[in-house]
């Protein structure tokens, strides 16, 4: 079935020495994989390399077979233009970061059309705003919503949050927890919006924590996620 519709990229693989294969999660039918042949040595073809950069926003004209295997686009164009994104150092190491985390989590072969506004909006929020720095650690959270355990915002006035059972609580079990510095400022993360994220004033250290900890908190919740390779390189562009 030939369909026309937005998708944001998530991964961007070579597939031998001159194709690429793309997982892509559009607006019409959730996660989606392209195998694009000869992408990378074309020079004629509608179809170029340069559009399938993580996170870019696209319209797509593609045939979904639906079947579980790798379909194929048809006709390519951009559909957001990034200002920053991509070219801005702090903002491009930020981005390869939560593509990776987005392409380990998203796992929806479906149509989902508040994740995809939510990812489309806030991806375009961080374009076009300045102060950053803590824009992963709310983003990540907020995230957390459309998979299923965001966290159980009872009780808390309690001493600590169970990474686990994912809620607060004063008797701690056995379980990753988050207490002290590193709980306060999870706290302040939670029922806020994107304008107020830079209000939070964390060090590198308190920043570092808590993506530590939210990544523990992915790898809890979803079955098969790894650490991102690149948070090594986001820390370091933040330290």
């Amino acid at each position: 079935m030939q369909v026309t519709t937005k998708a944001i990229v998530l991964i961007s693989l070579k597939y031998g020495d001159t194709s690429l294969i793309v997982k892509a999660f559009t607006a019409s039918d959730g996660l989606k994989s392209y195998l694009l042949k000869g992408v990378l040595t074309s020079k004629r073809g509608k179809l170029k390399s340069a559009y399938f950069q993580p996170l870019s926003q696209l319209e797509l004209v593609a045939n979904h077979k639906n079947k579980g295997t790798l379909e194929s686009i048809l006709e390519v164009k951009v559909n957001y233009h990034y200002q920053t994104l991509h070219t801005d150092i702090s903002k491009n190491a930020m981005a390869l970061f939560l593509a990776e985390v987005l392409g380990n989590s998203v796992r929806e072969e479906e149509r989902n059309e508040p994740l995809f506004e939510f990812l489309e909006a806030s991806l375009q929020w961080f374009d076009t705003h300045e102060a950053i720095s803590n824009f992963h650690l709310y983003f990540l959270i907020r995230l957390t919503k459309y998979f299923g355990f965001y966290p159980d915002t009872n009780d808390m006035g309690t001493a600590c949050f169970d990474l686990q059972e994912g809620e607060f609580t004063n008797t701690p079990s056995l379980n990753p927890i988050l207490t002290g510095e590193n709980l306060s400022f999870f706290k302040r993360f939670l029922g806020i919006n994107f304008d107020e994220v830079q209000r939070i004033k964390m060090n590198k250290t308190n920043r570092q924590e808590l993506l530590k900890s939210l990544v523990l908190y992915y790898e809890l919740h979803l079955q098969g996620f790894r650490k991102p390779k690149s948070l090594a390189v986001l820390n370091e562009v933040f330290s």
